[in-house]
């Protein structure tokens, strides 16, 4: 018998879920829905409940197999209570929405939330990029950039479950603001929209480059992807893009090994597919920064999961905390 888990991934855009063997990874069966959150966090969570029961349906498993389900949600979120507190990427905020007991009542699983790239970093550390290693750090390079720490085999979680946002550290003091609201975090350098705004300015402004004629003179067709294979085809811009995210993100992998001394940095969501274009540049400014400890022993790596590292790790994530109210006699 499978030691099956439902996990879900619930995004501004879509909402994915899954069934995961948390003994070894293995993603079973997978699905997404749009989330349409305008239409409420009650019709969200209906829709998954919805799509959950969907899974069971179409996949060998009946209801009393599954063991228990794993929410990941992008924001503030009460790890006691799973409880959300505050979701600034869905409609209306979802402020103190009681996400574990409506799902509880729904389905009849017990409820695990956790931050979304918090469950990414522990998918990719269980099962992913990171398995073996008794500390590391995970960049989440996307539309922002999030991430998280495991150390000495535990998941950083910190107060109220804040700990981790390696993407907003300051990185330049003078930088522009970031929605997070501090100036000159790593996301206003090194996310997805950073890296073709910059290509955007360098067009306007009349450098000579490749990107431009990949999409037509159409900037609204310009993506991390497009600029990635500019630089592939040996495009100077395009390369220089390149390099200074990956500068600025390895001040932040930087400040990380200074501070805490893990032993792999893994670089997960989808600019890592940039694979070596971002890779080195950050390998390049971390031995350039780090003295303090045996730099030469840190890999710097892609994420191994891709997209189904939040769906797997939250689901291993809701594994471990029946293992331990198991343990504790929790009921």
């Amino acid at each position: 018998m499978k030691n099956v888990y439902a996990g879900v991934d619930l995004g501004g855009t879509n909402i994915k879920a899954g069934l995961v063997d948390v003994d070894n990874g293995d993603l079973l069966i997978s699905a997404y829905v749009p989330t349409h959150s305008h239409l409420g966090p009650e019709s969200v969570l209906s829709r998954i409940a919805v799509l959950i029961k969907k899974l069971i349906a179409e996949s060998d498993y009946i209801k009393k197999d599954i063991r228990g389900l794993g929410i990941s949600a992008p924001g503030l979120i009460d790890l006691e209570t799973n409880t959300t507190i505050f979701m600034p990427n869905l409609h209306s905020g979802w402020r103190q929405v009681p996400v574990g007991d409506w799902m509880t009542s729904a389905l009849g699983f017990k409820v695990s939330m956790l931050n979304d790239v918090r469950a990414i970093t522990f998918g990719e550390w269980k099962f992913g990029a990171g398995k073996g290693v008794d500390s590391l750090v995970c960049f989440a390079v996307g539309t922002g950039v999030g991430g998280g720490l495991v150390v000495n085999n535990q998941l950083v979680l910190g107060l109220e479950g804040s700990a981790g946002e390696v993407g907003h550290q300051t990185v330049d003091p003078n930088g522009p603001l970031c929605g997070c609201g501090n100036h000159g975090c790593i996301e206003v350098f090194a996310s997805g929209p950073a890296i073709v705004a910059e290509a955007v300015r360098g067009i306007r402004q009349g450098w000579s480059t490749k990107i431009a004629d990949l999409i037509d003179h159409d900037l609204n067709q310009l993506t991390p992807k497009i600029i990635a294979k500019a630089a592939q085809m040996g495009d100077e811009f395009a390369m220089e893009i390149w390099q200074r995210a990956g500068r600025f993100l390895g001040i932040g992998v930087a400040n990380i090994l200074t501070s805490v001394g893990v032993e792999k940095v893994v670089i997960a969501g989808g600019i890592a597919n940039a694979g070596d274009l971002l890779l080195n540049p950050i390998r390049a400014e971390i031995n350039k920064r780090v003295f303090l400890m045996p730099v030469d022993k840190v890999e710097v790596v892609k994420g191994a999961l891709g997209s189904n590292a939040g769906i797997i790790g939250i689901a291993a994530w809701r594994a471990k905390q029946e293992m331990m109210e198991n343990s504790c006699g929790v009921d």
